[in-house]
């Protein structure tokens, strides 16, 4: 078994020292690495950290609704499965924003008065009500992602309410796509559904997600499920990466104020996967 906390380290010391130029620092960046297998196991640096998540937090979203779907609380309807399908695909924020009020029965819309607000975000808390029930304790997803910014009661929230944004922690991604891929998550059905939705073509520069993150540095005879996210002050992946040889790990990557580098993440990813070929 290879030492993955060697790697990890090894690849973080890499990435620091190759971006120097940069201003690159080790708080920065978060990481965690989990080898699948009968027994798995997982390194990480910063794994706990918090981290605004970008379009990473649709992941959890998407899971919220596969839960809500088994469970009936939610109608399984082509329009729901269009969006779950636009906003992991295609990482759409209008997509997003539907399913967060289908999940969640709120809607966007003008301010409120301070009492409706309350009720409104102790409805828009249902994500993570979800999640804390399961044992992610350090998560927040109750936010809408968006291209200009929130408006009307979603502004009043972020206002009044803490956090005022999403967070996740790369060891909270992991397991979640842990669980997504040994089938453990909602159902082994609705596990393999939420994978098709996540299959990159890293070959293609038709998909940003596949080509310009972690998939950059996989060999062509590797398969890739993932989902990214980047805004002006961060840069993220996270994926589920299958070797030719039928070895399986989740790597998850999260940067913080280096957007514009977009080769901090493949980077990383080539000195892990050379480590852990090695």
């Amino acid at each position: 078994m290879a030492d993955l906390a060697k790697i990890v380290a090894q690849a973080v010391a890499a990435t620091l020292e190759k971006f120097s130029a940069a201003k690159l620092r080790a708080d920065e960046i978060a990481v965690t690495l989990v080898a699948l297998g009968d027994h798995p196991t997982s390194t990480q640096h910063r794994g706990d950290a918090l981290i605004y998540p970008a379009s990473v937090v649709k992941l959890f979203y998407l899971v919220a609704a596969q839960q809500q779907m088994e469970d009936g609380v939610m109608a399984d309807t082509a329009e729901l499965r269009r969006a779950l399908h636009d906003m992991i695909v295609h990482s759409g924020n209008e997509a997003t924003g539907y399913v967060l009020d289908v999940l969640t029965d709120t809607t966007s819309g003008p301010e409120l008065p301070a009492a409706e607000l309350a009720a409104w975000h102790e409805k828009r808390n249902a994500v993570n009500r979800y999640f804390h029930a399961r044992g992610y304790p350090e998560i927040n997803a109750n936010r809408k992602t968006w291209h200009d910014g929130p408006y009307g009661r979603d502004q009043q929230a972020v206002r009044q309410f803490t956090p005022a944004k999403n967070a996740l922690t790369t060891n909270a991604t992991a397991r979640l796509l842990v669980e997504i891929a040994t089938g453990k998550c909602v159902s082994a059905t609705r596990s393999a559904q939420m994978l098709d939705l996540l299959k990159r073509d890293f070959s293609s520069q038709a998909d940003h997600q596949a080509c310009e993150f972690i998939g950059a540095a996989l060999p062509p005879t590797a398969k890739l499920w993932s989902k990214a996210g980047y805004m002006s002050v961060a840069r993220h992946d996270a994926a589920l990466i299958e070797l030719a040889d039928g070895a399986k790990f989740v790597l998850v990557i999260f940067t913080e104020q280096h957007s514009e580098q977009k080769e901090i993440i493949p980077e990383m990813a080539r000195a892990i996967l050379a480590g852990w070929t090695s």
